[in-house]
């Protein structure tokens, strides 16, 4: 019985370790809906899309590499570039594709 109990626990913490290991805390940071400074450019984060605009009707696909985020629509390449130079839980600042920095807030 003993033997059971130490097996059942070692495997608990086999997939706690697991699943905490195959998490992004970097795309959970990034979803959500973003605001410019400016307030002329809005951004939509969802965990499979990104939305530059609000009247983006399909928003793109995307991945992250590192810091950088890389777009397609429909799966198409090339890939839009952009890298995230600062990401905090209220402030997002990233580079476009022609090396603007934007900074966004929620």
């Amino acid at each position: 019985m003993k033997t059971y109990a130490l097996i059942t626990v070692h495997i608990v913490f086999a997939i706690l370790l697991f699943s905490m290991s195959c998490t992004n805390p970097v795309k959970d940071k990034l979803q959500g809906s973003w605001t410019s400074k400016d307030g002329k450019t809005k951004l939509k984060v969802t965990d499979k899309g990104f939305a530059m605009d609000n009247n983006a009707e399909v928003p793109e696909q995307y991945f992250l590499k590192g810091d950088t985020i890389y777009t397609s629509f429909e799966g198409n390449q090339p890939y839009t570039k952009f890298v995230i130079q600062k990401l905090e839980p209220n402030r997002l600042t990233i580079q476009d594709p022609d090396l603007q920095l934007i900074e966004f807030t929620r």
